[in-house]
């Protein structure tokens, strides 16, 4: 885009709070860095997520610049986290005065910075917009349905979110189907990760060739309940006995098994880790002979890299993994999950790595959105047309 086909600089704000904004950040800032003359770009990190581990790791292995603004919000209810990041993010909004704000998935601080913003009268854009699990006692169902609402631009990343966008009355002309945005992340790193395997592979004690499978819990639905944890517990004992389990365990997920004194001695074969950094948590995904998982992410990964995956949920957002045919989802219920494993296992080697990924997931999701930014007259009017609350 030369100085001809654009009239000012586009301001932006990028808001990340947790491991999956990240990973869904980093590719569009990266092709929005390529035209320097055309983004000014402000990275701000709410805090929600404030572990080494589970947050400045990631910026590391993604290769994002570390954040303009820290927030510094941490943990809390959702109505503490939520007005927490509201507050700390006005101030910013109000200095920085951006054309655009870009929130991504679904957690507090993406509803958080977009109601923020909105109110400011500043343009909103959601990347991964339209997925609906239909399940509002989820509080993640309840952010993304209102961050839609209020956003200008929708970036849906499969044809049934731009459906339940429709389905929900928003005009089409705010809705753009791109692709997932995660995907691209994984294709440019997974050739890092492959060089990893080796590595991670001898730390964790896994024999070559032999098949293992991968767990991540955190959900609340499956941690907080303590009959749940001890049910999902029973389950990943019993595959434990037959083929290794890794485990990198989120740190609510540790404080609750803690609680219930549950540790690698009552689940022999699972190895309890700390949680990883991206690429070695993606060189273990590409070679695990099944996943079991709450995360969406993981969904949407393993269904890129053909891998066989269980969600132990009643719904998901991301019906594709499903309709694709390498994701299923399982209740928390020990004896279904030790059957959905042992089948999966049973089943020729590789044989779920034949599938083809989704539409337009092919790594150039963020390629599109940034076109879109680009993009002549429909964007170059949409810039600075709605009258901003803080003053022109």
């Amino acid at each position: 885009m030369t100085a001809a086909r654009s009239a000012k600089r586009v301001k932006l704000i990028h808001v990340v709070g947790a491991r999956p904004n990240y990973v869904k950040t980093a590719p569009l800032m990266h092709q929005m860095a390529r035209h320097p003359g055309v983004f000014e770009q402000t990275l701000v990190h709410t805090g929600q997520h404030y572990d080494y581990s589970m947050s400045e790791v990631f910026f590391e292995h993604l290769g994002m610049p570390q954040p303009d603004i820290h927030l510094g919000v941490g943990s809390g209810s959702h109505a503490q986290q939520t007005a927490r990041v509201m507050q700390g993010f006005e101030p910013v909004l109000v200095e920085r005065r951006p054309d655009w704000v870009v929130v991504v998935g679904d957690v507090n601080s993406t509803l958080a910075c977009a109601l923020t913003a909105a109110k400011l009268g500043v343009k909103v854009a959601h990347v991964e917009a339209g997925l609906r699990s239909f399940d509002r006692t989820m509080p993640e169902e309840v952010n993304r349905i209102l961050t839609d609402q209020i956003s200008d631009l929708l970036f849906t990343p499969s044809p049934e979110a731009d459906e339940n966008l429709r389905r929900e009355g928003i005009r089409g002309e705010r809705i753009r189907l791109v692709g997932n945005v995660m995907i691209d992340t994984l294709v440019a790193l997974l050739p890092e990760a492959a060089k990893r395997w080796q590595s991670i592979r001898g730390r964790l004690g896994l024999r070559d060739g032999e098949p293992f499978v991968l767990v991540t819990l955190h959900r609340p639905s499956n941690v907080d309940e303590p009959g749940v944890l001890r049910e999902l517990v029973v389950a990943l004992a019993q595959v434990g006995r037959r083929t290794a389990v890794v485990f990198p365990v989120h740190p609510r997920t540790r404080e609750r098994l803690g609680t219930l004194g549950i540790g690698e001695a009552q689940m022999p074969g699972v190895k309890l880790v700390e949680p990883l950094g991206y690429l070695d948590f993606l060189a273990l995904q590409h070679h695990a002979a099944a996943v079991v998982t709450d995360s969406g992410g993981v969904q949407e990964e393993t269904t890129y890299l053909g891998v066989p995956c269980l969600t132990v949920r009643p719904n998901t957002e991301r019906p594709v993994t499903i309709t694709h045919g390498t994701n299923r989802l399982v209740p928390s219920e020990a004896a279904v999950i030790v059957a959905g494993v042992a089948e999966i296992l049973e089943r020729p080697q590789g044989d779920s790595r034949r599938y083809a990924p989704p539409e337009l997931w092919d790594g150039h999701a963020a390629e599109r959105i940034v076109d879109i930014f680009l993009g002549g007259s429909e964007m170059g009017a949409a810039v600075g047309v709605r009258a901003r609350a803080m003053g022109a």
